[in-house]
Order: C-alpha cells, then structure tokens, then sequence
C-alpha cells in the first residue's frame, strides 16, 4: 500500500473515531479500504478488556466472505477453566509473556502450537501477522491495557514487507479509534450499571449540574428482602453476599422487565419507579413487575433449596406521588435520584408488610385511578398512620383469593397484561 492511501485510510479512521462509528464498522471499513488500496486481506480479527458485570472483554470479526460468525462477540474471564488454557496457547499471549509487539506466522509451518493457527491454514489462510499494541498507565482503565489484533491473508506468497509496513503504519491508528469507542460503551455500562438506564441517559447527556431536578409524577416501588439481617447472622460470611445478589437479580430483573427505572440499592432494599404519560398504566406495570417479581423468587427458591441454601421472600410497596428527579448532593459528590415526601412514604408503606402480615401492600393513592378491575383485585387490610406521615390511609393488599388460586395465564395475569 502506497502512501497517499495510507494516509487516506488514517484519516478515514480519525474521523470516524470521533464522529463515534461503531468498532464492527470501523473494522469492516478498514479492511475493505485496505482490500481496495491493494492489501489482500482475507481475516481480521481485534479484541480489547473492557469494564462489565460479567464480561472480560469485546471482540469484532471481520472475514473476505460469506461467514456465520458473529461480527461482534464478548468473552468472559481467561483466568479460569478452558478459556484460561486456549489463552495460554495463543498467540497474544506468548506475545505478552515474551514482551513481543508483532508476530508473523506462515501458516503453512507446522511446529507453532498456538491455538486457532492449524484451523485458519485448513481454511485456506497463508500468512498470519498479529500485534499487541499496550497502553499507557494514564490510557489504562481496570483491565483494558491492550489493543490486540490479527490478520490473515489467502495471498500464496503471504504480507510482503509493504504490506507488514502498513499495517505497522495503520493498525495503531485503528486501535485508537476502536479504544474511543470502546470508552464510550464502557461510559454507559457503568452508568446503566451503578445509576440505572434512564438516569445513566440524563447523567451522560449532560444533566450534572447540582439542583438539576424535576418535578414529576412517578408510581413508586419500595422492596425489601424478608428476614436478610437473621439469615445473614446464621449463614457464613462467603455466603452473604450471593445471597443478597440472587434476591437483589429477583427484583431488578422483574422491574426492568416491565418497563421501570431502578433507582437505588439501599442494603438489601430496591427503590424503583414506573413513569409515563399514563399513570394508570404505570400502576399496572408496577403491578406486572411485583407479580413478576414473585414467579422469580418461586425459581429462585426451588433452585436454592435443590442446592441446600436458605430462601426467603420479600415485601413490596407500591405508591405514587409528584417527586423531584435530578442531581443531588454536594458539588464533588451527586446522586442521580428521586426526592420528595411520596419517596418517603412508599419505604414505610413497605415496612408495614410484616405488621400485616402481607408481601404486598399499596397506598390508597396507588390504587384510586386503577380501572374498576385493576381495584377489584386489591382489598383493605386496614386504616393506618405510618410513622413521619402525618395523615391516616388504607392500605391495599392483592385479594388473597386471587393470590391462592392464581395460575400462569390466570385471570390476573391477563389483565395485567392487557
């Protein structure tokens, strides 16, 4: 590749860098205007550490024909088991361990046992050129201290000198525009993961200023693991905090399933709401996450009881009212939340589960604007003053002839999701 094109297809990938195209794109891009200026590459493959709940890492393919793999895939940790063992014998990794920044293998040599090697000869690939391009301790985030990339060629000669030159002269350039985007990617996980998905949105399009709020009507959800203070005393140490995780994943995954915003995690609590333009179906959802929330704590248990570990249940309350959504907190430290008496409220509407012996119970608020069926479903369980609210209420429970005779695909569960 001569170079004008070379400095051709590095601008390309600064522009497109910043402009924010995503890393499968910028890939294929690079390899077909690579392909165009003459450098005959039939494989590609980059992968970078990344900053996730579950995945090490993201990698995106890119292949000279008709292929059904993934362009994009995610690995999980190479520190444990068979990924460990197909990392020890690759390429990158005796890269790493031999403080080697290139490697050019002819595939059609046999005594190199890296893994995928023998599989990307019998596919017809000639040469094989990989690069590990490191960051700096400034450029390092957790894990992500790499760029690593391969290329392959079907040319019978194998990269000639002019070619090995360009993807010197170019791979560094796509790493960069690939590590961009990767940074923002990790930017909203973190932000979907420690804030929740709508508040990451607000926070990563510019809404930090401190006293940022506002005013919103929001059905609100209050939940609490049943007995976790008693079972955390009787259970080891080890066991604690799997256990807090598999009851916390119950209740978020139920509330995300119906559309609502988890808002904090305060112990063993979950604050959540449920917005829209309809109240009333805001409520319903509300309800669709609580009895959702039940059907996972019934699995949830079953597969902690077949594994000898101690199950519980959990309380919910549910309530609605205007709060104040934004940044508060001082001017080094913000929390991204919801304020206001309602928020209040819902957490001793919660508490008084125990009291009444009740998993679920709503304010009067909540059910007033429900459809005459949605109300029908929820009964009195009595007149209440909670404790720092200053007036007295029903609060609602679901009808437990309705909770007892309850099946999948019930009455109940076709209006809520009607």
């Amino acid at each position: 590749m001569e170079l004008t094109p070379r400095l051709r297809l590095m601008n390309w990938l600064v522009r497109q860098g910043l402009t924010g195209l995503p890393e499968n794109d910028l890939l294929r891009g690079f390899c077909e205007r690579c392909r165009a200026a003459g450098m005959p590459l039939s494989r590609a493959i980059v992968f970078i550490d990344t900053l996730h709940p579950i995945f090490e890492g993201r990698g995106f393919r890119w292949n000279d024909g008709e292929s059904n793999e993934a362009d994009i895939f995610e690995y999980g940790s190479t520190s444990t088991g068979e990924a460990s063992q197909t990392w020890r014998r690759s390429a990158f990794y005796h890269m790493l361990e031999n403080g080697h920044d290139e490697i050019v293998i002819d595939l059609a040599d046999t005594s190199h046992d890296f893994s995928m090697i023998g599989e990307l000869a019998e596919k017809g690939h000639k040469h094989f050129a990989a690069f590990v391009h490191r960051f700096g301790e400034a450029g390092t985030i957790g894990e992500m201290d790499c760029f690593y990339s391969y290329y392959t060629t079907r040319r019978s000669d194998g990269f000639d000198e002019n070619h090995l030159a360009a993807l010197r002269d170019l791979v560094p350039v796509l790493g960069l525009a690939i590590k961009s985007a990767a940074q923002v990617e990790i930017a909203r996980t973190l932000g979907r993961v420690y804030l929740g998905r709508d508040t990451a949105e607000q926070v990563l399009r510019g809404r930090m200023q401190r006293g940022i709020t506002e005013k919103i009507k929001a059905v609100l959800w209050y939940s609490d693991v049943r007995g976790s203070t008693a079972i955390s005393e009787r259970i080891g140490p080890d066991e604690i905090i799997p256990f807090l995780n598999d009851y916390a994943q119950a209740s978020i995954d139920a509330i995300h399933d119906a559309g609502g915003e988890v808002l904090k995690l305060i112990g063993d609590g979950v604050l959540a709401m449920f917005t829209g333009e309809n109240v009333a179906g805001a409520k319903r959802a509300a309800l669709r996450a609580e009895h959702r929330f039940r059907h996972n704590i019934r699995v949830l248990n079953d597969r902690r009881e077949n594994e000898g570990r101690p199950t519980t249940t959990a309380y919910v309350g549910l309530h609605v009212g205007q709060v104040f959504y934004g940044n508060i907190g001082s001017e080094d430290r913000l929390d991204f939340t919801v304020v206001g008496p309602a928020v209040n409220e819902v957490s001793r509407i919660a508490s008084m589960c125990a009291s009444v012996d009740r998993e679920l119970l709503t304010s009067t608020d909540f059910r007033t604007g429900l459809d005459a069926a949605g109300r029908n479903y929820l009964v009195s369980t009595g007149r209440f003053v909670l404790r720092g609210i200053g007036h007295a209420q029903d609060l609602y429970t679901l009808d437990p002839a309705v909770a007892a005779d309850e099946v999948v695909g019930g009455k109940y569960e076709c209006y809520l999701a009607s």
